[in-house]
This record gives C-alpha cells, structure tokens and sequence, in this order.
C-alpha cells in the first residue's frame, strides 16, 4: 500500500491537527442526531452524507473537496493487485459446545469438528470459521454484546451427533449383556455368588470370654 505509521510525537498538537480538525468535523457536522447499530451502517450513512461535505467550498484551501479530487487521485500510486489481509484472525480448538468467541459473542461452528483447530476471521461484516481449508461456519457479524448466534443446520447436525452416540452407548450396553454365542447373561446380585461358594463375609464383634 506504500504507507506506514508514523506517530505523533508527544506535547506536539499541531503535529496531529489536521487528523484532529477532521475528525472534529465529523463529531459536530456528521455524527449529531444519528444512531448507528452496525459499522456497516454506519459507513452506509456516512457515504450517503459525503457528497454534501464534499460540495462545501473549504476556506483554507479556497477549494470544493469534489473539484481537489481528481488531482488527489492523479497523484496516487495505483493499488497492490492483491488487497491486503484485513480483521482479527485466531486460531482455538473447537470445544464440546461447538461455539467460538468474537469479542463478546458466542458463533456456531460445525459440530463434526469439535476438538479439531479451527480459524477464526472476522471482518466488519462477517465471522468465517474454517478447518484444514474448509468453511466450517460463516456469519454476519454481530455488533451487540454477549449474543449466541447459531446456525440451524448446526444445531441440526449437534442433535443428530447426540442421538447416534447415546443409540452407540446403548448398543454396546447390550452386547454387554449377551454371551459370546449370543445368548442373553442374567444379571444377578453379588449375595448369589457368595452363597454359590459358601462365602461368609459379616464382621462378628469379638466377646470377652474369647
């Protein structure tokens, strides 16, 4: 992008002024009265409202934004041909609940890849969750706090995943209970096998006498 940081050094307001003088219009030109719920919103009015700001004639530069434009553009350099990687990226091991976390919010993932890695990208819009290269869970993006935002096909998919491993449980628990030749084995109490071998385990309390 040809661009870097370069930070303000401290105690220098003019250094930083025009960033700040922007940034000051905006708060009392742009944002009074106006209530966002997203940052896509929020971008959403702010490109409907700059056409308006662009048309205003600027005394410092005695200049209209819209008429500097094209000379602004003329002295760019072009844009790299691959965009640059932009969001939070994190890599966790998916656990039993089948859920990551963004900020505060809770998003679904394919319950088949529970304990497995997953990758987590979140942009402005959306939350990608993939596995070994594969989407794994796509969301919008959500903006609130402390929200659970599920798929219903995971939630489709988690129930299926419970009912084959209870109907597994129950099956080895049957094969359990049956002889190698296939005949069901009677389950009996321990007191059965002691008086089989005349086993006598109570605790008698010793007397004086012996």
């Amino acid at each position: 992008m040809a661009t870097r940081i370069r930070l303000a050094p401290a105690r220098d307001p003019e250094f930083k002024g025009l960033v700040e003088r922007n940034n000051g219009y905006l708060e009392t030109s742009f944002l009074p009265g106006r209530t966002f719920v997203s940052p896509t919103d929020f971008n959403a009015q702010l490109g409907e409202w700059l056409p308006r700001a662009n048309a205003r004639l600027v005394r410092s530069t005695g200049r209209r934004p819209e008429e500097a434009l094209a000379n602004d553009l003329a002295a760019m350099i072009a844009l790299p041909p691959v965009a640059p990687s932009t969001g939070l990226r994190s890599r966790v091991r998916l656990a039993r609940d089948y859920y990551v976390r963004v900020d505060s919010n809770d998003y679904s993932v394919d319950p088949r890849f529970i304990s497995r890695f997953v990758d987590i990208h979140a942009t402005a819009a959306t939350v990608t969750i993939t596995s070994g290269g594969g989407v794994v869970g796509v969301h919008e993006r959500c903006w609130a706090k402390h929200a659970t935002i599920s798929d219903p096909a995971h939630v489709t998919a988690a129930k299926g995943l419970r009912k084959s491993l209870a109907d597994d449980r129950q099956a080895r628990e049957r094969a359990e209970r049956r002889h190698a030749d296939g005949h069901p084995v009677t389950l009996r109490v321990l007191s059965d096998y002691d008086a089989l071998f005349g086993s006598d385990f109570a605790v008698t309390t010793p007397t004086a006498a012996s």
